[in-house]
């Protein structure tokens, strides 16, 4: 993978509720991702960003909705989600609190 590219493909973490569950329960890390990119690109931008060993990616492609604002309608835009599970006694700090 291109050195610049592992700083393209995480976006940014999702911090929802569900996350939060996954997290303490399986210890998986949830993520907004580049649309374009794959489960090998994400695994080794985690592991070499964060220094953690990732044991497994899943991902979910999210389609844009239909919104409308009065007689206007638009669209949201489509997006990419990975859950990142991390081995055990690993774990991810986003310094947030």
């Amino acid at each position: 993978m291109n050195p610049e590219r592992k700083y393209l493909v995480l976006l940014a973490p999702v911090i929802s509720e569900k996350s939060t569950l996954v997290q303490q329960g399986s210890n998986q890390y949830v993520f907004r991702v580049a649309s374009d990119a794959t489960k090998k690109e994400i695994k080794s931008a985690v592991e070499s960003l964060f220094s953690v060993a990732v044991v497994s990616v899943q991902t979910l492609n999210y389609a844009g909705k239909v919104k409308r604002m009065g007689r206007h309608s638009g669209r949201r835009s489509a997006w990419k989600k990975a859950y990142v599970r991390v081995a055990e006694g690993a774990s991810i700090d986003f310094g947030l609190a």
